[in-house]
């Protein structure tokens, strides 16, 4: 017959408990500054890699070209690891997606390596019309009038966990159609996430999911991207980092 643990038992037991509570707070503290030093590190790399295009592409218009960092497997390592980082530090280890959707077309230039690093599905948004077999649309606003997104009506499965990533967030119209096609897959949009984010044009507000970006730009510094080149303060046209 087993007999019932001492008061004193009790006490080392919790004791126990307690100290390995401790303990994993204190290296899950550890391995977030570790990621966050890690991540920053990279950025710094990346940004370095970064060609500058004066007058394109149009006078005014100074372009920032991430071309290298996909014509260097180093940097290439670096951008999908940085990207990796930055997820893990906005959504957790527990809301691993399922699914990326990367929109056309700089979408298309991370998206499928990140997925595949994240153990993910990667799903394209296309233009109308590029699309083969059955399909959904969702229109959207550009600046001057609309164009429409399309997805292959059976990539994503109802309750399937889904990121949306693209270089830039400018006025947040395209963002919102591919959440929306997620969404009327019926699936479990976590949310977006950016390279770049051009703050004062306030896309964010537009999307119906958390944004996560890797990097902020108001309206003082002027930044600007090709989406919106043709406002009246042109500067400079991004794809960075």
């Amino acid at each position: 017959m087993s007999l019932p643990p001492s008061a004193d038992n009790q006490q080392a037991y919790r004791d126990k408990s307690n100290a390995s509570a401790t303990a994993q707070v204190a290296g899950d503290a550890a391995s977030s500054a570790s990621r966050a030093a890690e991540l920053a590190s990279l950025k710094v790399k990346l940004r370095s890699s970064l060609r500058q295009f004066p007058d394109f592409p149009s006078p005014g218009i100074l372009f920032e070209d991430i071309l290298p960092i996909f014509a260097d497997p180093a940097l290439h390592e670096s951008l999908i690891r940085g990207l990796e980082l930055h997820l893990l530090e906005t959504y957790g280890a527990d809301q691993k997606p399922d699914v990326i959707v990367g929109l056309d077309a700089r979408g298309f230039l991370f998206g499928p390596t990140l997925a595949l690093r994240l153990g993910a599905a990667f799903v394209p948004v296309r233009k109308q019309g590029k699309l083969p077999g059955p399909v959904i649309t969702q229109e959207y606003q550009k600046e001057y009038g609309s164009d429409f997104f399309q997805m292959q009506s059976d990539a994503i499965k109802p309750g399937q966990k889904v990121i949306v990533v693209d270089d830039i967030i400018a006025t947040g119209g395209s963002a919102y159609a591919a959440g929306s096609l997620v969404q009327k897959l019926g699936g479990n949009l976590l949310g977006f996430v950016f390279i770049l984010e051009l703050d004062f044009l306030k896309g964010r507000d537009k999307l119906p999911a958390p944004v996560a970006t890797q990097r902020a730009v108001n309206h003082d510094t002027h930044v600007q991207s090709t989406v919106i080149s043709q406002q009246s303060t042109p500067n400079h046209a991004c794809l960075p980092l």
